[in-house]
Formats: structure tokens, sequence, C-alpha cells
């Protein structure tokens, strides 16, 4: 372990062992906000505070066992010894690796799906569709609900466009890296000579943020539209207004919601997509600042991130950012994507890693 990060964990043994004491102290517990605040940092550095106390003591034993080495009589058992205490310490710092690692604090939300054809005409519409079926049936082996805010069908099927809600602990963090483009090369149904085609779909993946950042949004700044909606529904959808759209002026982004008979409910969908991509448009800003010295496998859900190729004539997956190729794609159509999602995550994280070890030395 580099010793630029056995100081930082010697830091924060120190604070662990303070907070202890001021759990203890009068001044404190009379204070309930500041004593619940305590109490969850405590609770956060407790298995850091273990484990690197653990790894000191193994770090002691390990050098009683090397002295051990010189005594003829007891080399034999010294190595085992050795052995064994090298693995447990190795397991220790994985562990420790892991606690140290920064968390987004959106990555336990509900999340926004949005599914975009892009080049390729009807093909491509028909391939956001199946962008969208591979989802839906991924949320449903999560125990996910979605609810589809905005849909435009294409011409022959699939969707232009279909915006979903994916309501479920951790959707958010485990879809995120999805962000990008998705490309897919195979035999459309349209093509008369067996020629494999290219398209390719957009995908956007965005935190549904909490109601208080709802309010932040100044109502000077956008511009509402109402209009009837289109698509099943019946004999209300055509005859009342009730579909919204909403333009945030300052940045362009614009976003609609028709899923809903009431309008209320549609403004109210409409709001948490909009507060999303404003969101998303801020932090999309800071990561290009860092684009220069950090690679970045969250993609911005613009078309010149591509992902992924669906390479439908030899089964194929590649997934680009990481050099990734697997030859189940039947399988991940169905939604059995964690093969995708799992290596990806491993990535990221040995990427935040390497930038803790960096930004210490």
């Amino acid at each position: 372990m580099k010793s630029s990060i056995i100081s930082k964990l010697e830091l924060l043994q120190e604070r662990y062992i303070e907070i202890e004491h001021l759990l203890s102290d009068h001044t404190v517990t009379s204070n309930p906000e500041r004593f619940c605040t305590l109490s969850r940092e405590y609770a956060q550095l407790s298995n850091i505070s273990k484990y690197f106390y653990q790894w000191c003591k193994n770090k002691e034993e390990i050098k009683i066992s090397k002295n051990m080495l010189n005594d003829y009589e007891m080399r034999e058992l010294a190595q085992e010894e050795l052995h064994i205490l090298r693995q447990i310490t190795q397991d220790l710092e994985n562990k420790i690796y892991m606690l140290l690692l920064p968390t987004d604090p959106h990555d336990d939300r509900n999340c926004y799906l949005e599914v975009r054809a892009g080049t390729g005409g009807n093909e491509a519409a028909i391939f956001a569709g199946d962008l969208f079926r591979m989802y839906s049936r991924y949320a449903d082996s999560q125990s996910w609900k979605t609810s589809i805010i905005n849909a435009h069908e294409g011409e022959i099927g699939g969707y232009k466009e279909i915006v979903v809600k994916i309501i479920g602990l951790g959707a958010y963090g485990r879809l995120k890296f999805e962000s990008g483009g998705h490309r897919v090369q195979r035999i459309p149904a349209t093509e008369s000579q067996g020629r494999v085609h290219t398209s390719s779909c957009t995908v956007a993946v965005l935190p549904e943020l909490p109601q208080i950042t709802l309010s932040t949004i100044n109502p000077d700044h956008l511009k509402i539209d109402t209009f009837r909606s289109s698509g099943a529904g019946g004999q209300h959808v055509n005859t009342t207004d009730s579909a919204i759209r909403i333009t945030h002026l300052p940045s362009g982004i614009v976003v609609e919601c028709q899923d809903e008979r009431s309008q209320h409910k549609n403004k109210a969908k409409a709001l948490s997509v909009l507060a999303s991509r404003i969101h998303a448009a801020e932090k999309e800003r800071c990561q290009q600042a860092e684009a220069s010295t950090r690679r970045n496998l969250l993609g911005s859900g613009e078309r010149s991130d591509r992902n992924r190729t669906y390479n439908f004539p030899q089964g194929r997956i590649t997934d680009h950012r990481i050099n990734l190729t697997i030859y189940r794609l039947n399988e991940v159509m169905e939604g059995k994507i964690d093969s995708l999602i799992a290596p990806i995550i491993q990535e990221h994280q040995a990427d935040q890693l390497s930038a803790i070890s960096e930004d210490n030395e």
C-alpha cells in the first residue's frame, strides 16, 4: 500500500477515535442535529477503521514471521505463516480500497432513460425499440418499475425517441454507464439484397433529482406549451390539451410529456426531467474540463460517444471504452446485460483507485 494512502488512513483513524469520544460528550448528546451528523460519520468510518487496524496488526505479524526465517527450525512454519498473512493483508487492502472510493450521491436514485434513433432512418428507430425492450427486461429482472414519460414512434416500428422513468433503488448507479452512442450492424428487415447496414442510437441516463432541486429553476426561464396527446389512449387523448412541452430558454433544452391524462401531472413529470437534463449538462461541462487528464467512462449521451457495437451476423457485442467483446448477443438483447455492466463498473473503480493514488502522491 502506498505511503500516501497509509497517511490518509491514519488521519481517518484519528478522526474515528475523535468522534468516538465526542459521541460520549454531554454537549454533543444534548444537540440532536450534531449528534446525528457525527453518528453518520462514525458509521461511515467504522469499517475502514476496523480493516486498517487489522492491516496494521498483520504488518507487525509479518515482520515477526520474517525474523523467524533466520531460525532454521522455525523457517518452514514461518514461510507458511507469511503466505497466509500476505493473503489476508491483500484481502484487507482490497476492502480498504473499495471503501476509499468516492461515491456518487445520485447512485441510489431512480433515473430517466432516454433512447433516440440516430443515423439509419427506419432501421435506427427499430433498433431504438430493441434497446428500450432490452432495458425494460433488465429493469424487470431487477424488480424495478418503468413508466413511459414520452414516446415518438417510428414509421415502421420502434421509436424515434422514447423517455422512460425507471423506479428502483440503485437504478441510476447501475445504468449510468449506458449513456452514449450505440451502433448496430445487421441486415434490416427492409433490405432486399441481404446487405449488412450500420445504424446508430443514442442513450442518455439521468438521475432523478430531489424535489428541492426543482424549486431552483427560475419560472421566468421557462416557456410552457400545451398540445393534444397522440397515440393510444382513446377518445380522451384526441380532445384534451393535456400534453406539455417545456422549453428552458437559457439552455434551449426542450422536454415533452404526454403520458398522463392530467395536464398538471404531465407538467410535474416534465419539470422533473428538465431538472435532470440541466444537471446533466452542467456535469458534462465539468467533465470536459477534466477530459485532458482523466479518462471518462461516463458518456454524455452524445452520438460521438461510441459506447458499443452490436454485430448481429457474428452475435458479437463490443464495448469500445474498455475493449470488451462478448459473444452473447441474443442473451443481452433479452435484458441480460450484467455481463456488460459489471466490467465497466469495475474499470471505473480501478480508475478511481488510480486517481486516489495520484492525488495523494
